[in-house]
Order: C-alpha cells, then structure tokens, then sequence
C-alpha cells in the first residue's frame, strides 16, 4: 500500500495567524525506500500525463503551478521529477530572477502577468511574484531603481 500524502497537512486554514516556528523545517520521508518512491512517483505521473491530456484538449482552463522556496530548497528537482510525465507543448516553465530593463519599465507584475498560462496549458512559475514584492521592503533601495522621480517615496 502507497502512503498518502495529505494537502491539508501543508495547508494554512483562511483566517488563522501562522507562526513559522510552529511549522516543521523538514518532513519525515513517506517512503520506505528509492524503490517505493519511484514505484509512487511513476503511477502518478501516468495519471498526471492523463489528466494534462483532458486539460489540454478541453482548452477551458489554465492552470498554474508556482513554487517558491529559498536557493537550493529543491525547487528545480520538484520540477524535474513530479512534471517528468507531462508533454512539454503543454507547459510551460519560467524562471523569475533579477529583472531585465525592459521588466524594470513596468510595474512589479508586469512580467508575471505576461507569462500567465493560456487556455488548456500548465505554466509553472519557478519562484513567483511575491518575492518579488516581499524584496523591495527589505531593501528600498530597489524600489529606487524602478521609482520614477515623480514618485512619491522616491528621495530627490
């Protein structure tokens, strides 16, 4: 029997106040052995292959997929080995780092907004717009870069 991975074992409930020192910083592993992972990870990705088709053709909705975690926090590896199944015409994967100079004469979703999924695919965001927005409030003095003079937090 496969373990069960819950949702709602990583889930914020609406409303209730998180205290980041309550939530664990490593989860014990579901699996017994590389073996019954990979076993796991195969019947999930033929089904995952199934559903994207159903997606896919139905041209209805668009899905997005945005993993956001700190620098070697596994986020590529994710990606890699869970999206392995998908048919890659289907998806499509973006990167957000330091912005271009096109992106810095837009505001800060411009970038985001303009790589949202179409209609029957699965974009994956890798790292989101809200590091994005968290970062200019630790260091304003990017925003600065962005600011035009005629903005009002902007130093003359």
């Amino acid at each position: 029997m496969s373990p069960s991975i819950h949702a709602k074992d990583f889930q914020v409930r609406p409303g209730a106040r998180v205290k980041l020192n309550e939530w664990p910083t490593k989860v014990e592993p579901y699996f017994e052995s590389k073996k019954q992972y990979h076993k796991h990870l195969e019947e999930h990705v033929d089904k995952l292959n199934a559903l994207q088709r159903l997606h896919y053709a139905s041209n209805r909705y668009a899905v997005l997929l945005i993993f956001q975690g700190m620098d070697a926090a596994g986020k590529d590896g994710v990606i890699r080995h869970v999206l392995s199944g998908i048919n890659p015409q289907g998806c499509q994967v973006f990167s957000f780092k330091q912005p271009s100079a096109e992106e810095l004469d837009h505001d800060v979703l411009w970038r985001t907004n303009r790589r949202l999924p179409e209609r029957g695919r699965i974009g994956i965001f890798n790292r989101s717009y809200y590091e994005e927005v968290l970062i200019v409030r630790v260091h304003p003095e990017l925003l600065d870069k962005r600011c035009p003079m005629s903005c009002p937090s902007r130093s003359p």
